[in-house]
């Protein structure tokens, strides 16, 4: 009787295993966070401060605290200084770690649904779309949305040439690494061409360098009215995707899994890829298509919380956010007073990065098909 109450000894001490990892993981998780919201602290304290001009970091936050209206001390900075962090840096900052935050939760996402870890926007073909469709607007002069027109060419930029990727690589209703991967490559590689004959042949010439290295990626430029738009981008992505981080977890034991907890993937996917076709088309009109972000980031984060997307999402956000600060600031100080495309430092980190992915791969034997 005792027994039949209480469970069998066995049955206790499996129990009191799970509790015990959980408790670990939360633990796990909260330290995490708590070390990468310190990091993005002293990142964005950093990304404020360096520069052609060094604005020392108690000075940085003497004058945010001024901007925000907290005169806690007396100002000792020029105006010069003050300028250059609240309305040079500050902007730049802030989409740095928006647009960071974002890419690497899109590429955690992305993974998830196509159940590949080689997936992220910028080998996906879908920052080419996006892309495209942006520099679209820019040559032709389209305003049909007015200012809201860039960042729509970008979104449906995105979304088509997510699907188009999707429907390539999807055969005999089963979908294997390598075909998504050269899909994405293949794909990618056309739309790029499309946008650089747009280039070529445009009789706007200013238009056409300007446009040629925004392509390359890049944070330069932004000012406080255009960050509301990839700033609301990211927290409904972050937002949606956090609510429907559980179906995540069903897909990556497989559609007939999933399918048997009672999801439909079909319309589930379909809602994922328009949202992320979405948020993916806000970002790279505002800051370019800046690669490789969303493939590293999720794989690090892994490491240090497991597989659950509850878990991994906000910690793949704020890692996205401190990576690009950084990549950022080495864009403009290596090769002072030159700047580097923040695009060609984040290639230069994630394609050695994407090559130990696949070997790893190559080894465990991972070319995978799947429903």
């Amino acid at each position: 009787m005792t027994q039949a109450a209480t469970g069998t000894p066995a049955e206790g001490t499996v129990q009191r295993r799970k509790s015990t990892g959980s408790g670990q993981g939360r633990t796990r998780l909260g330290v995490t966070l708590l070390v990468l919201t310190a990091l993005l602290v002293v990142s964005a304290t950093a990304g404020l401060a360096i520069g052609s001009v060094h604005v020392p970091p108690g000075q940085v936050w003497g004058i945010v605290t001024h901007a925000l209206g907290a005169d806690w001390q007396q100002p000792d900075w020029s105006r010069a200084r003050e300028t250059i962090v609240v309305d040079v840096r500050a902007p730049r900052v802030l989409l740095g770690a928006v647009t960071g935050a974002g890419l690497a939760v899109i590429g955690t996402a992305l993974q998830a649904l196509v159940r590949n870890p080689l997936a992220e926007p910028y080998l996906l073909g879908v920052s080419s779309g996006a892309s495209l469709g942006a520099v679209s607007v820019i040559v032709f002069g389209v305003t049909l949305f007015g200012p809201a027109s860039l960042s729509v060419a970008a979104f449906v930029g995105a979304l088509g040439a997510l699907l188009l990727v999707y429907a390539t690589a999807r055969t005999g209703g089963r979908i294997t690494s390598s075909r998504l991967v050269l899909s994405g490559v293949a794909i990618a590689a056309v739309l790029t061409a499309v946008l650089d004959l747009l280039l070529l042949t445009t009789d706007r010439g200013n238009e056409a360098r300007a446009v040629l290295a925004w392509t390359l990626g890049g944070l330069g430029g932004v000012n406080w009215d255009t960050l509301w738009l990839p700033s609301t981008a990211l927290l409904l992505g972050i937002g949606v995707l956090m609510v429907q981080a559980r179906n995540l977890n069903l897909l990556l034991a497989g559609e007939e899994a999933a399918s048997t907890m009672g999801l439909d993937v079909a319309r589930f996917r379909a809602r994922l890829f328009v949202l992320l076709s979405l948020v993916t088309g806000v970002l790279v009109a505002a800051a370019g298509p800046i690669g490789f972000v969303g493939l590293m980031m999720p794989h690090i984060v892994r490491l240090f919380v497991g597989g659950d997307h509850r878990r991994v999402l906000p910690t793949a956000a704020l890692g996205g956010a401190v990576f690009l600060i950084w990549a950022d600031i080495a864009a403009r100080t290596i090769a002072a007073p030159m700047e580097i495309p923040v695009g060609v430092l984040t290639a230069l980190c994630g394609g050695p990065f994407f090559l130990w992915l696949m070997r790893r791969d190559a080894r465990r034997g991972t070319d995978r098909g799947v429903a």
